[in-house]
């Protein structure tokens, strides 16, 4: 794997300008991107920054974060509160990113999207207002392992750390073994449009956009 070093705001406006060349790939009028990545890579940054370089462009985006829909504690913690298969396949509520996210951005959707639903603080729903996305908006989600659940990305960013930087960076040591499972069951690196190496969050290197 080529990489070659870029900063997080070049690299958002390359993104950007690659966004704008792309057509939804299930002909709707919305564009889906994902950045993927650990917590201790803060993937919710070069999101922000990208959400930032594509309104400069004029495009509508909706933000979501997959902190927004984890599901009640009582599911979270039903093995215990340090159980990493729990943490992987149990934490975040895929169902609901589908149903108050995805489904509105289909091609007949609504475009009402629903930005969080739980409060994982107050342990309670967090009754946001759903937003509209106008034809042509972009919706931006990141968070950790995003794919392998068929969510329809038209950009698929991955956060790649090493093994030692994430063990040095994610301040919940019990994780680990949930991140080993997904490098192994979903390969983020081989399934990625684009793959940034994060390890100096100040010099990070990145494969380019797909041509």
């Amino acid at each position: 794997m080529r990489l070659e070093p870029i900063t997080w705001e070049r690299l958002a406006d390359r993104l950007a300008a690659h966004v704008d060349g792309l057509r939804p790939g299930d002909g709707g009028p919305w564009l889906k991107v994902g950045v993927d990545g650990p917590p201790a890579a803060r993937p919710d940054e070069p999101a922000a920054l990208l959400t930032e370089a594509l309104r400069l462009r004029g495009r509508a985006v909706v933000v979501v974060g997959t902190e927004g829909f984890l599901r009640p504690a009582s599911l979270r913690y039903e093995y215990g509160k340090e159980d990493p298969d729990s943490y992987y396949s149990g934490w975040f509520d895929t169902n609901a990113l589908w149903r108050e996210v995805f489904t509105p951005l289909e091609p007949d959707g609504s475009g009402r999207v629903l930005p969080d639903l739980w409060d994982p603080v107050a342990d309670r729903a967090t009754r946001s207002p759903y937003t509209r996305l106008p034809p042509g908006g972009v919706l931006v989600l990141h968070g950790p392992f995003l794919f392998g659940h068929w969510f329809p990305f038209d950009l698929t960013v991955h956060l790649r750390l090493s093994r030692g930087a994430l063990a040095r960076r994610t301040a919940e040591a019990w994780t680990l073994p949930a991140f080993d499972r997904y490098e192994a069951e979903v390969g983020p690196v081989e399934t990625a449009d684009v793959v940034v190496r994060a390890d100096d969050p100040r010099h990070p290197a990145w494969t380019g956009v797909p041509q």
